[in-house]
């Protein structure tokens, strides 16, 4: 007897690489192929199709928690100096108003302040990455702001509040780099650092949930942990702790890693 239930969505952490980086020219010409080979895959590897996105962007930075509720919200260019033609890219993905009030519901169950905000549209952190994972735009997508203070506790909590999402077909997906030290891209003498970081933070996704969740709030410990992500500017680290909430029980794994210029960048799935 075939039950209809959905199958359970897992929870992503994957990196959106640099700016427009997947649709422009670079030196060298490979740098960004195997993150774009590894984004386009990944829709493959997920249960099935999911009814919607809710999305986690290092790009987007509140005092208190904000949900895009616009049905159809425009794309911010929030990135600067790249080629006139990656101010043109399109992603023409629909909001969803009320999956947004119940995220926004959802938080605030949690005990944590939450808005839903009409107007804002989408950034790069959503839909650079989306247009590779999902090309075609046609699941609806809703963006969701980190806290400016980038709390690693609240961003635990802020995953958990949004974990039973994920057995209504809804795929919760956190935006960022696992490794983000702009003035550490391109320099080999961050590459054992970066690789140091790396493995951390691969054990401690990978270890039981309640063990995972205390290394990760304390993810300022690990091995360089500031030369990977600096003090005060950590927010594209931040989106793998709401994942890791939401992922609840379920293990991490890594799923991707690559050396990109100079420095290994990684993926995580939970379940």
């Amino acid at each position: 007897m075939s039950s209809n239930k959905p199958t359970r969505q897992p929870v992503l952490f994957i990196p959106h690489g640099g700016g427009p980086c997947f649709f422009m020219d670079w030196n060298p010409a490979d740098t960004w192929v195997g993150m774009g080979n590894f984004l386009k895959n990944v829709a493959s590897t997920l249960p099935q199709r999911p009814s919607a996105i809710v999305l986690v962007s290092a790009h987007w930075l509140e005092p208190q928690f904000r949900v895009t509720g616009h049905a159809r919200p425009e794309l911010i260019y929030d990135y600067y100096g790249f080629p006139a033609h990656t101010y043109e890219l399109t992603y023409p993905a629909q909001g969803q108003p009320q999956l947004a009030e119940r995220v926004a519901q959802l938080i605030s169950n949690e005990g944590l302040a939450a808005q839903v905000d009409a107007e804002r549209g989408f950034d790069h952190g959503m839909f650079i990455p989306l247009k590779l994972m999902f090309p075609s735009a046609d699941i609806p997508v809703i963006e969701l702001s980190l806290r400016k203070d980038l709390d690693p506790q609240a961003h635990l909590q802020l995953g958990r509040s949004l974990a039973a999402l994920r057995d209504e077909n809804v795929l919760i997906i956190g935006s960022g780099m696992s490794f983000h030290n702009m003035r550490a891209y391109g320099d080999s003498h961050f590459s054992p650092i970066s690789d140091e970081f790396d493995q951390w933070l691969t054990d401690a996704v990978a270890s039981p949930a309640s063990e995972r969740d205390r290394l990760l709030q304390d993810w300022a410990q690990a091995p360089h942990a500031y030369l990977c992500h600096p003090q005060g500017d950590e927010e594209h680290l931040i989106p793998l702790l709401v994942a890791a909430g939401a992922g609840g029980q379920n293990p991490g794994q890594k799923i991707y890693s690559e050396r990109v210029m100079q420095t290994t960048i990684s993926a995580f799935r939970f379940g």
